[in-house]
């Protein structure tokens, strides 16, 4: 047993040092998120799940990451209107739309179209900040657009042409705009460590939760989770929210948030994977073209920003 022990711990030791091996399976954790929505589809409405994962994940914070949040509440109560606002925007806003999305769209759709927030956050900078966007950039963020665009219109010519998106898409499309916003905020914040500040975030996202399903109840439409809908929940709590947000900070302490975003990109593709694989949804040659200009115009616009930085 000591032998089992020790190598246990050294395993852990080599896994929480290698950055990579962390991004990766952070980025698979996200990309598991679209699946999960789709499987939560008739199994827990959709606000009764944002409730109830950040309820899970402030029930964990507060095991794990209390005595750095008294260690540092000054810093986070002179400035808990922006983190409240950072985790209802970035938190409950998001998945909330998320989570809808997915109750009309594939989870192959979502996932790609969640591809595109990299390019939301560059517009957003500019806007904000003003940070320039060269030409190079403006070439990414078009072929990006063009890769949303032609997966909403289902790579059908004529819907485009008529307007016809499909509503989940077009939730995710707006989801993507309010996470971008939550990103471009981050910028702004204070000095105070990345677990404490997701502590507060996620405790935030749970009371602007608490409304939404208030109200989704009021609708007829809260739906308490079956036996599935549990599983659903428990998934969501445990990989897509903690451990892949531990293991992102963690990478992002060992090599730094700029290599570190780039595995983001990462999302789109194992969001397809698992749809086809787990859910059996069909990867249709649109989607392909999707992916391609999706992944391909966040690399044409990283690549021009790293020449300019």
């Amino acid at each position: 047993m000591s032998v089992l022990g020790e190598s246990a711990r050294s395993f852990g030791r080599w896994a929480g040092g290698n950055a990579y091996l962390l991004l990766l399976l952070t980025t698979a954790a996200w990309g598991g998120n679209a699946v999960a929505g789709r499987f939560a589809v008739g199994e827990v409405s959709p606000m009764a799940l944002v409730a109830l994962r950040w309820l899970g994940v402030v029930l964990l914070v507060l095991l794990v990451a209390r005595r750095q949040m008294i260690a540092e509440l000054p810093v986070l109560r002179a400035h808990w209107r922006f983190f409240a606002l950072l985790g209802t925007i970035g938190f409950t806003i998001f998945n909330a739309l998320f989570y809808t999305a997915a109750q009309t769209t594939t989870a192959i759709n979502i996932g790609i179209i969640q591809g595109s927030i990299p390019v939301f956050v560059l517009i957003g900078a500019f806007l904000v900040y003003r940070t320039a966007v060269t030409p190079l950039q403006s070439v990414g963020v078009a072929l990006t657009m063009l890769g949303v665009v032609t997966v909403t219109a289902g790579g059908d010519l004529q819907r485009l042409l008529g307007l016809g998106f499909a509503e989940g898409d077009l939730i995710m499309l707006v989801a993507c705009v309010f996470y971008a916003a939550y990103t471009v905020a981050l910028r702004r914040r204070p000095e105070v460590s990345a677990l404490a500040m997701f502590s507060v975030m996620a405790l935030a996202a749970l009371l602007a939760a608490l409304p939404l399903a208030v109200l989704e109840a009021v609708a007829g439409a809260f739906v308490w989770p079956s036996p599935a809908g549990w599983a659903v929940v428990l998934f969501v709590v445990l990989i897509p929210s903690f451990l892949a947000q531990l293991s992102f900070m963690q990478g992002v302490r060992l090599i730094g948030p700029g290599r570190a975003g780039v595995f983001v990109n990462l999302v789109p593709i194992f969001a397809a994977l698992f749809s086809v694989l787990l859910l059996g949804e069909t990867f249709a040659p649109f989607h392909a073209v999707a992916l391609v200009l999706v992944l391909g115009g966040i690399w044409i616009a990283e690549r021009a920003k790293s020449r300019n930085s």
